[in-house]
């Protein structure tokens, strides 16, 4: 069959590998310049290794990216390590990336540690996760965890990750976080960048054609007559004044993209893209010229306490400075609503609402330890999954015969992220060649 994909992130990668593989005619389009989607990266002129743009790493968990690494013959370029992950309370960084460390939080009474530990514990074994979803994360975690632990532990984060929407966030979501995580967090060599071009240079030699630069503005049906009374159909993809047809589609893209592109799905099909919630993302990136904290690598932060972002990432005390020029590398990330300000204001304004924060990490900083920064902005970067989602989300297959869509939305309860991206990739493959 002849296969176009709209998107070359790891879900769009994925999906062209498995179809170019058994040799079906597959062409890849994407609008930017180069393949890999909200994993890509990018390299400064003294960087050895590519740096993600928006902060990445694996748990060991994590079995469909890591078996996709091993299908490459990359294993060896597959590292596991502990960094510290630590969050912010009353002008304090504490790691708490352990039941140890959380038993040993000043902050809790006996009676909430005496809480919260089986709380953890159960959620780490629960299997049947679809109970959860009838209940939000902040009413089933003030229950049983008990109002305060819930407030000092979960509650900034979820209202650091959701903003508004942070109450009607479910509990399937939370459990997914909390039953999937690894202390152990992973990292390949060259940064996600090189995997993702060892997969894209993998792709090309099965045959697959990728299309950097090539946005897709539209995606019809047309009929067929096939023979006397029968009637087929196929489709046809509008990009950059040229149209070809197909016989499947994967559109990878955010909900409100499918619907601008195919604009002919049935209205019903159609509000339901719409009503899908999600956020964007913002991040700045920093290389300094010294260390900021001593060896935390991420730092939840409450927004409670002024912080002009949700987390920051020191990815230098995870993989070595060594590998960036000697540059001590920092991110400052949030995620907002699409609308929020910071997607409108510029580098420079952005550099003015963050760098002060610093100081509260580490008292000598001053703005001259900045070599260099760089700003990221995606305004589709975290579904918002209510109570019940799973009866929002939407088939792979779309209503429209040979179109198929496969996002981040669909992941639930899972997180966003590489791995689940993977996963999604394969199964649509699959489902596209089974119709």
């Amino acid at each position: 069959m002849k296969i176009a994909i709209i998107g070359a992130g790891v879900a769009g990668l994925t999906a062209a590998y498995h179809l170019s593989a058994l040799e079906h005619q597959v062409v890849l389009y994407e609008a930017s310049g180069q393949t890999g989607g909200l994993a890509s990266g990018f390299r400064d002129a003294n960087w050895e290794w590519a740096l993600e743009r928006f902060y990445h790493h694996w748990f060991t968990s994590d079995n469909a990216i890591i078996d996709l690494i091993r299908q490459l013959g990359q294993e060896d370029k597959l590292f596991f390590r502990r960094p510290v992950t630590s969050i912010w309370y009353k002008g304090r960084i504490y790691p708490f990336d352990s039941y140890v460390r959380a038993m040993l939080f000043p902050h809790l009474s006996v009676i909430d540690k005496l809480r919260a530990a089986p709380v953890a514990l159960y959620l780490r074994l629960l299997r049947d996760w679809p109970r959860l979803e009838r209940y939000t994360a902040h009413e089933w975690l003030t229950r049983w965890m008990g109002r305060r632990g819930y407030q000092i532990l979960w509650e900034p984060l979820l209202m650091g990750k959701f903003g508004e929407y942070y109450q009607e966030v479910n509990m399937a979501w939370f459990w997914a976080r909390i039953h999937k995580r690894s202390p152990r967090l992973g990292y390949f060599v060259g940064g996600f960048q090189a995997l993702l071009d060892i997969l894209t240079e993998q792709v090309r030699k099965q045959g697959a054609e990728i299309r950097l630069h090539t946005p897709v503005e539209r995606i019809e049906t047309e009929a067929l007559s096939i023979a006397p009374g029968e009637v087929a159909s196929r489709l046809l993809v509008h990009a950059q004044g040229q149209v070809e047809a197909y016989d499947r589609v994967i559109v990878t893209l955010s909900p409100n993209l499918l619907a601008q592109m195919v604009p002919e799905l049935p209205e019903d099909y159609l509000a339901g893209l719409r009503q899908l919630k999600s956020l964007g993302a913002v991040v700045l990136i920093l290389a300094l010229k010294q260390r900021l904290t001593e060896g935390h690598y991420w730092i939840n932060l409450p927004k409670g306490e002024g912080f002009p972002f949700l987390a920051l990432v020191e990815h230098t005390n995870f993989i070595e400075r060594e590998h960036y020029g000697g540059d001590h590398l920092v991110y400052c990330g949030d995620y907002l609503k699409p609308d929020h300000e910071y997607f409108r204001l510029s580098h420079e304004e952005m550099l003015a609402r963050f760098l002060p924060t610093l100081q509260r990490f580490n008292p000598a900083f001053t703005p001259d330890w900045v070599r260099a920064s760089w700003l990221f902005r995606e305004k589709y970067a975290q579904p918002v999954p209510g109570v019940n989602h799973s009866c929002n989300i939407p088939d792979l297959a779309t209503p429209i015969r040979g179109l198929f869509w496969a996002s981040m939305s669909q992941v639930y309860p899972w997180d966003r992220g590489t791995n689940y991206a993977v996963e999604m990739g394969r199964e649509v493959a699959r489902r596209a060649l089974a119709v």
